[in-house]
């Protein structure tokens, strides 16, 4: 099918500042589509695909709690944030009504109507509450294999996203701290989720993309979506399969690559915006991201 234009999102520098990153591996949805990565070198070790768990969260708190404050922490707000650089219509909260577990081992990210919890970036009440959460100061990653098990709400207007950025954002600033799009869905594209790398002179609507069709409606079931990140090269995965695989080679002539550093993980559940469009009449609310894990292996 053919890519998306996507958004520029310059509101990726506006997270809160780390403190101290666990890099648990060891070391340290856009418009073009990726040209095929050269095949690794002949004297380049062939990559074992075995694999040890150092990092998860299983979501098996109380029905009700609020995610584990030693893994994950709170983006706040919307008008405060420009409407995270995208027009997007949810006011971010840290209550339980928006990110809680399940009691069943599951984290659940609801966004739902509301009255008023907050401005908008148009200086209107926001129509809707959701979260936000991320590991900035607390669980990182520079390699390894990274994934989530998650089953994603359907309709015009929703924006569920697992993503990444460097934990240098404080001081690079977004696009030159990096992002990783593990796993984009927008409601309009119902069978297809989306794989991206923003960087410097490849971010917004030149990120480097890839979509992935399913076949059948992503939200109708729970699926397992993963990067694999190696010196020099990221590969992404849903339900095992590879579909998209990047290298310095794979950038634009004179681009940097950016991601031989530690990054942290992020989980949203975004409303409306410039890529996904507005909710319409048909759109279901509460609409609920269940997310069965998150986890990080090294490669032995």
């Amino acid at each position: 099918m053919n890519d998306i234009a996507r958004p520029p999102r310059p509101w990726r520098g506006l997270l809160p500042a780390f403190a101290a990153v666990l890099t648990a591996c060891g070391g340290g949805g856009g418009s073009a589509t990726a040209a095929p990565a050269p095949a690794p070198a002949a004297s380049t070790p062939a990559p074992s695909n075995s694999w040890t768990l150092v990092w998860s969260d299983e979501f098996d708190g109380a029905a009700g709690a609020v995610p584990n404050a030693a893994n994950w922490n709170y983006d706040l707000g919307n008008a405060e944030n420009s409407g995270w650089g995208n027009h997007e219509l949810e006011y971010y909260t840290s209550s339980a009504r928006n990110a809680q577990t399940d009691g069943n081992g599951m984290l659940v990210i609801t966004a739902e109507k509301a009255s008023n919890p907050g401005p908008c970036w148009n200086g209107s009440p926001c129509p809707y509450t959701s979260a936000r959460i991320h590991t900035n100061g607390k669980v990182g990653f520079t390699y390894g294999k990274v994934e989530a098990r998650m089953k994603l709400p359907a309709g015009a207007g929703i924006w569920p996203a697992f993503w990444a950025l460097g934990t240098d954002l404080a001081t690079a600033g977004w696009p030159n701290s990096g992002e990783i799009d593990i796993m984009e869905f927008v409601g309009k594209t119902p069978n297809t989720v989306y794989g991206t790398l923003h960087g410097p002179g490849y971010s917004g609507a030149q990120g480097i993309n890839k979509p992935y069709d399913l076949g059948s409606a992503v939200s109708a079931d729970f699926h397992t979506y993963t990067i694999i990140k190696r010196p020099n090269e990221i590969i992404w995965q849903v339900d095992g399969k590879d579909y998209h695989r990047l290298t310095p080679a794979s950038l634009p002539a004179g681009a940097n690559w950016v991601f031989e550093k530690p990054f942290f993980v992020i989980l949203n559940l975004a409303i409306g915006g410039d890529w996904p469009g507005s909710p319409d009449a048909n759109t279901v609310f509460p609409a609920q991201m269940k997310v069965d894990w998150v986890r990080v292996y090294k490669e032995n």
